[in-house]
């Protein structure tokens, strides 16, 4: 009988799975290396082109199915992997190397893609460092594809398995059979893209296991606990029936939240929390109606500008926002103003050059300083209004001086339609998001200006603890359980209260549902999250005693850690 093990890293998807290893290996190091007659260039560079064509038409389905299946937001990953096969100092230096050093295009491929890997994850900028691993992948694809190699081969799994790798990528979670029960790897973050994938598919992962994971043999049974961030090796009878329990009661819960989705979630105590859906584009509306949102907590503006070679116009912006804010008839609809700089760059918008950019010129910042993009947005989201119930928010406001000025903004926009005829809805709350430290302390002087608060965890969480939350290195330390940030929360939450106005949450922890308790004993009003988690997050709701979930998160916040933190929930 063999003795257990138990591999600790980093729970990046909640839940427990238990199946066998079937590990993924790379094999593109193995890639031979062949000198080119001068007449077999040009052959070499027609084949290099072939395999991007493909490469292309595959990469366009496997984003076709991810939005289909999993939704938009997650399936904009692939844009940037199409934006690769584009890029002619990527494919183009592909085909350079073939002409000037005579080696044939897999070796090329190979070759440049390792470069610009090694070059893009040296960069200070976390949004072109986490394309790193978008251009593996890319590379691996069209290796592959030269070499008419098939990628792993998941179709005839005896049974249920848990996928275990070096390194996860975004290819690997797409179109995987039912058998495919959970993730392990040795590196990774809770915002690497494919841990946002495994929450949205309901699949327990666990990242960060370094070199621990080689104790993993194919085929030995594990169990992966996505909530506590541990991998059991060879577990035993017991434990497996356990884990098979827990997993039959989590189905029977998840079905009960799903057909109880359009219901208010109410807590025990009769306090009705609203539960929200973030969306990234208007298509994505109609899943958020479909899964029971009360509204949406989120609307990211970014993809007029990002899928755009050029500033969305007026009437392109109205357009979008209008459809939105039909879909949910009188529900509120919370539309973000544009949140550039930082991880998302336009080509475009001769962003400055910026050692550190989450420190820079971004989101109300941007904004401020370049006042008719402002304008262009704010009149076309005023035009909107009177299609639903519009909320408008500025991202990254970290002083009263700042809201002010947007405010500003706004009246000026409303006074210019107002003057042309156009027809603007009386009351629209303007509200912030608490992102920063700064904005957090201060909670108390923004409350007074803004209609309401909801607050960023992914920004807080990485800005408070000083952790890049795309770093590998330092992954572990990026943990929103950290008492520091729970303790900003509550200071957030209690001015709002003080103020009367309404807070929400918007981050990652919002779709959590085994922090539901703890975000409602802070003071929150209002969650909101990818649409697939609202109802489990309902469900929540409906179990929390609200005088309960004070004195958990009291306690909660005044742990000396993250492990203590989660030991007191």
């Amino acid at each position: 009988m063999m003795t257990a093990r138990i591999l600790h890293g980093i729970g990046v998807s909640p839940g427990l799975a238990v199946g066998a290893a079937v590990w993924l290996r790379r094999a593109t190091a193995e890639v031979p290396v062949r000198t080119l007659a001068e007449n077999e260039v040009a052959g070499e560079q027609a084949r290099l082109r072939d395999a991007v064509a493909t490469a292309r038409a595959e990469i366009s389905a496997l984003r076709e199915r991810v939005a289909k299946d999993v939704g938009e937001a997650e399936a904009q990953v692939f844009d940037a992997h199409l934006a690769f096969l584009d890029d002619p100092a990527y494919t183009g230096e592909m085909e350079r190397k073939i002409a000037a050093e005579r080696v044939n295009a897999e070796a090329a491929c190979r070759d440049v893609t390792e470069a610009m890997r090694t070059m893009l994850a040296s960069l200070p900028d976390e949004y072109l460092a986490a394309r790193a691993d978008d251009i593996l992948d890319v590379g691996g694809r069209l290796v592959r594809l030269l070499q008419g190699t098939a990628g792993l081969d998941l179709a005839h799994l005896p049974g249920p398995a848990v996928l275990v790798a070096d390194e996860l990528l975004p290819s690997d979670l797409s179109g995987l059979p039912a058998q495919v029960v959970g993730f392990a790897a040795a590196r990774g973050s809770r915002t690497a893209h494919t841990a946002i994938l495994a929450r949205t598919m309901r699949l327990p992962a666990v990242y960060g296991l370094g070199e621990s994971i080689e104790a993993i043999a194919d085929g030995r049974t594990l169990v992966v606990d996505g909530d506590a961030g541990l991998v059991t090796v060879d577990p035993s009878a017991e434990e497996v029936e356990r884990v098979q329990r827990d997993r039959q009661a989590q189905a029977e819960l998840r079905a009960r939240a799903e057909a109880r989705a359009h219901e208010a979630a109410v807590t025990r105590d009769g306090r009705r929390i609203e539960v929200f859906a973030n969306v990234g584009k208007p298509e994505d509306a109609a899943a958020a109606v479909a899964a029971g949102a009360d509204g949406v907590g989120l609307f990211r503006t970014e993809f007029l500008y990002l899928e755009n070679d050029h500033w969305p116009t007026e009437e392109e912006q109205y357009d979008a926002y209008r459809q939105v804010l039909e879909a949910f008839g009188d529900k509120p609809v919370i539309i973000r103003t544009l949140d550039i700089g930082g991880d998302k760059q336009l080509p475009y918008a001769k962003l400055p050059a910026e050692e550190n950019p989450f420190l820079g010129l971004r989101a109300i910042r941007w904004c401020l300083a370049e006042p008719e993009v402002f304008r262009t947005q704010l009149r076309a989201l005023l035009r909107a209004s009177r299609h639903g119930n519009l909320w408008i928010m500025f991202p990254m406001v970290e002083s009263v001086t700042e809201l002010r000025e947007a405010k500003a903004w706004v009246a000026r926009c409303r006074e210019e339609l107002v003057q042309e005829g156009v027809e603007v809805r009386a009351d629209i709350p303007l509200g912030v998001m608490v992102e920063t430290p700064a904005a957090a302390l201060t909670a108390d002087v923004l409350a007074r200006e803004a209609d309401f608060f909801s607050i960023g965890t992914n920004d807080l969480t990485q800005y408070t603890l000083a952790a890049d939350r795309g770093n590998a290195d330092v992954a572990h330390l990026y943990d929103p359980l950290h008492p520091a940030i729970l303790r900003l929360i509550r200071m957030t939450c209690d001015a709002a209260a003080k103020a009367g106005i309404q807070v929400g949450m918007c981050g990652e922890m919002a779709g959590d549902a085994a922090l539901t308790e703890l975000l409602i004993g802070l003071g929150l009003q209002e969650l909101s999250m990818s649409s697939a988690f609202v109802p489990m997050v309902k469900e929540q709701v409906r179990g929390v005693d609200t005088a309960a979930a004070r004195v958990k998160a009291d306690a909660a916040a005044g742990a000396e850690s993250p492990d203590a933190a989660r030991t007191v929930l």
